[in-house]
């Protein structure tokens, strides 16, 4: 079965928590909690390049807000924002928070990325 990512952002998917999110993001990006978000999204919605390079990834992808995630995986724990992948039904951190929250810029990202997905081919498609 080819494995999903599931990514989370540490923000939940309400109006009123979007609308303090971009406040946030605008005023005090520094503390903004989710880097995730910092990263992959301009003031306006998902930048162009991340959407190119999830459109275009080996593995599907979801994502969810931390609120849309619990819902859906009640009993599986995370910190977020992180990235989980799913294979058979069952979730396994795939990106931790703390490597989520150490990259710098979208392309580190998208580095982080690729890097975990060819570490994961290699330990299990040998």
């Amino acid at each position: 079965m080819t494995p999903k990512l599931v990514f989370v952002y540490n923000a939940d998917a309400d109006k009123a928590s979007a609308m303090k999110d971009f406040l946030h993001k605008a005023f005090r990006p520094s503390t903004y909690p989710c880097h995730l978000c910092s990263v992959a999204f301009g003031a306006f919605g998902v930048k162009k390049d991340w959407q190119t390079y999830i459109d275009n990834l080996e593995w599907p992808s979801e994502f969810y807000h931390k609120d849309e995630f619990k819902a859906k995986y009640p009993n599986v724990e995370g910190l977020f924002p992180c990235a989980f992948i799913e294979i058979d039904d069952l979730l396994d951190v795939f990106i931790s928070q703390d490597e989520m929250n150490a990259v710098e810029d979208l392309e580190a990202l998208m580095d982080l990325v690729d890097g975990k997905i060819r570490e994961w081919k290699s330990d299990h498609e040998n």
